[in-house]
C-alpha cells in the first residue's frame, strides 16, 4: 500500500520533532553565552570621572597656570589652556581615539590604525572592556574617558613656555605634539588586546589536545603580541605616569629650552599675580584627580577605592613634605610650596594609585614632594633654565618617581596588589627588581620619544609661524598682543 503525499509529510514531521527531542538536552548543554551588558553603576561612575578630569583642566589648570603668572599673561594662559581642550576634543573623536586604541597592523607595537577613525562602527549599544573579564562599560564613556586624558596632556606644556610664546605657535604646536606623540604613547603604554581575548586564549591552550597544543600555543602569543610595546615589556600605569606626565614634562622642558628665557629672566621680579587663584586651580586639581586616578579602575570597585584613599594621602604627604623642605631651605614654608608639593604627589601616585597600599602611597608623596622641590630650586636654578611653571620638576621629575617607584610598592611584600596574570587566573608571583627595571625602560622610552618629537616639532613650527613675539611685544604682554583683551580692567 503507498502512502499519500500528506501521510508522507506526516510521518517526516514526527521524524523530525523526535530528532528535535532527542537534541534537545544536549544542545541545552553548550549555550551561547550572552554579551556582557554594562552595569548601570560603572557607567554612572564613569561618566562622573570623565567630567571630573575635565573639571582639572578647565578650570583647574587654566586657574592654577593663570595665578602663576603675571597679571598681563593671565588671560593668555587661560585661551592657551582653553583651546587645547577644544582641539584635542576634535581630533580625538575624528582619528585620535582610533591611533590610541585600535590595532595598528604592522605598525601596532607604536601606533593604532584608523578603524575607529570618526568614530566608525561605534554605537550607544557598543561596549569596551575594563579589566575585568566580562565586565564592560559603553565605549563612549570610555571615548570620553580617554578624551580628557588626551587634552589635559598637551594642556601641561604651554605651562613651560608661559609668558613668552605667540598664541599662533600653540595653535599648530598642539595638534601636532598630540598626533605624532600623545597618540603613539598611550597606544604603547595602554593599548591591549582585553582581559576576555587573553582569558578566552589560555582556556583554549589549557584544554587543547596534543595535537592542538601548538596552534593552541601559537593563538595564544598572538593574543600577547596584540599590545602596545611598553605593554608588552610588562610595564605598568594604571592612570597615566608615563603617559601625562612624563610625557608632558618632558616635552615642556625642550620648549623652554627651545623658546628661550623671558625677557628679563633673572634681573627682573617675575612674581605669580595671584597665588589666590592658583590655590583654588590647585584645589580643583586635587578634586579632579580623584576621576583621573579611580576612574582609571574602569569600575566602581575596590581597586578604584584604592585608588581614592592613595589619592589623598599621597598628595597631603608631598604638600607637607614640600613645605617642611623649603623650612629647612628657605626659613618659611610658603603657600606656593604647599600648592606645588600637592600636585607633586598627585603627579608621582597618579601610575602606583592602583597598585600601592596607602602607607606605601605616603612615603611615595614625601619622597617626591622633597625631590621635586630640589629640582624646582636648586636643580633649575644651577642648570639656568627658564621652565616658568615648573612642568619639568613637577611632572617629569614627580612621574619618573612615580613610574620607578610603583614597580617598588606594587610588590605584595609592601602592601601592594600585585600584578594580576589573566592568563593564570592569579595574580602573579612579583619580580620587584625586574618590574623596575621595565619600569626604567618605559620611562626611558617617553622620554626619548616625546623629548625627540617635541624638539623637532618645535623647530618646525618656529620655521613656519616663530615661536616669540618680539621683545617689546613680550614686554606688553600676550593678553594685549595675541587676544586685544585684559584680564582684569579696574
Amino acid at each position: 500500500m503507498k502512502l499519500g503525499p500528506l501521510c508522507r509529510l506526516g510521518s517526516l514531521a514526527a521524524a523530525a520533532g523526535l530528532v528535535a527531542l532527542i537534541a534537545a538536552p544536549a544542545l541545552a548543554q553548550a549555550p551561547t553565552p550572552p554579551a556582557p551588558i554594562p552595569n548601570k553603576g560603572d557607567t554612572a561612575w564613569m561618566l562622573t570621572a570623565s567630567a571630573l578630569v575635565l573639571l582639572m583642566t578647565v578650570p583647574g589648570l587654566a586657574l592654577f597656570y593663570g595665578g602663576l603668572v603675571r597679571t598681563k599673561n593671565m588671560l593668555s594662559m587661560l585661551i592657551q589652556v582653553f583651546f587645547t581642550v577644544c582641539i584635542v576634543c576634535i581630533i580625538w573623536v575624528i582619528y585620535g581615539y582610533s591611533l590610541a586604541f585600535s590595532e595598528g597592523g604592522t605598525f601596532n607595537a607604536f601606533v593604532g590604525g584608523f578603524s575607529k577613525a570618526f568614530l566608525a562602527g561605534i554605537r550607544p549599544d557598543t561596549t569596551a572592556e575594563t579589566f575585568t573579564d566580562g565586565v564592560v562599560i559603553p565605549e563612549y564613556v570610555y571615548i570620553c574617558f580617554q578624551m580628557t586624558f588626551a587634552a589635559i596632556t598637551p594642556a601641561l606644556i604651554v605651562g613651560s613656555m608661559a609668558e613668552r610664546m605667540k598664541f599662533s605657535a600653540i595653535v599648530l604646536f598642539i595638534p601636532l605634539w598630540a598626533t605624532f606623540v600623545y597618540f603613539p604613547i598611550a597606544h604603547m603604554v595602554w593599548y591591549w588586546a582585553g582581559p576576555s581575548a587573553t582569558v578566552q586564549a589560555a582556556k583554549a591552550l589549557a584544554s587543547a589536545a596534543p595535537e592542538a597544543k601548538a596552534a593552541a600555543q601559537a593563538a595564544m602569543n598572538a593574543v600577547s603580541a596584540n599590545a602596545g610595546l611598553a605593554y608588552q615589556w610588562g610595564a605598568i600605569d594604571f592612570a597615566g605616569g608615563t603617559v601625562v606626565h612624563i610625557n608632558s614634562g618632558i616635552a615642556g622642558f625642550m620648549g623652554a629650552l627651545i623658546v628661550g628665557k623671558r625677557v628679563g629672566f633673572g634681573r627682573e621680579a617675575m612674581p605669580p599675580h595671584s597665588l589666590t587663584m592658583t590655590l583654588v586651580g590647585a584645589a580643583l586639581l586635587w578634586v579632579g584627580w580623584f576621576g583621573f586616578n579611580a576612574g582609571s579602575a574602569l569600575e566602581a570597585s575596590g581597586t578604584a577605592a584604592l585608588a581614592m584613599i592613595n589619592t589623598f594621602v599621597a598628595t597631603a604627604a608631598a604638600a607637607l613634605a614640600w613645605m617642611l623642605a623649603e623650612k629647612f631651605a628657605k626659613g618659611k614654608p610658603s603657600l606656593l610650596g604647599g600648592a606645588s608639593g600637592a600636585v607633586a604627589g598627585l603627579v608621582a601616585v597618579t601610575p602606583a594609585s592602583g597598585y600601592a597600599g596607602p602607607m606605601g602611597a605616603l612615603v611615595l608623596g614625601i619622597v617626591a614632594g622633597i625631590v621635586c622641590m630640589f629640582f624646582c630650586s636648586a636643580v633649575k636654578n644651577a642648570m639656568g633654565y627658564d621652565d616658568a611653571l615648573d612642568v619639568f620638576g613637577v611632572h617629569c621629575i614627580g612621574g619618573i618617581i612615580g613610574a620607578i617607584g610603583t614597580g617598588i610598592l606594587a610588590a605584595p611584600v609592601l602592601g601592594g596588589t600585585g600584578i594580576f596574570d589573566y592568563a593564570a587566573g592569579k595574580i602573579a608571583d612579583y619580580d620587584m627588581i625586574g618590574q623596575v627595571i621595565t619600569q626604567a625602560k618605559a620611562v626611558c622610552l617617553t622620554l626619548v620619544w616625546s623629548g625627540g618629537g617635541a624638539a623637532i616639532l618645535f623647530t618646525v613650527v618656529n620655521a613656519l609661524v616663530g615661536l616669540r613675539p618680539g621683545t617689546d611685544q613680550e614686554r606688553e604682554g600676550l593678553d594685549l598682543v595675541d587676544h586685544g583683551e585684559r584680564a582684569y580692567n579696574y
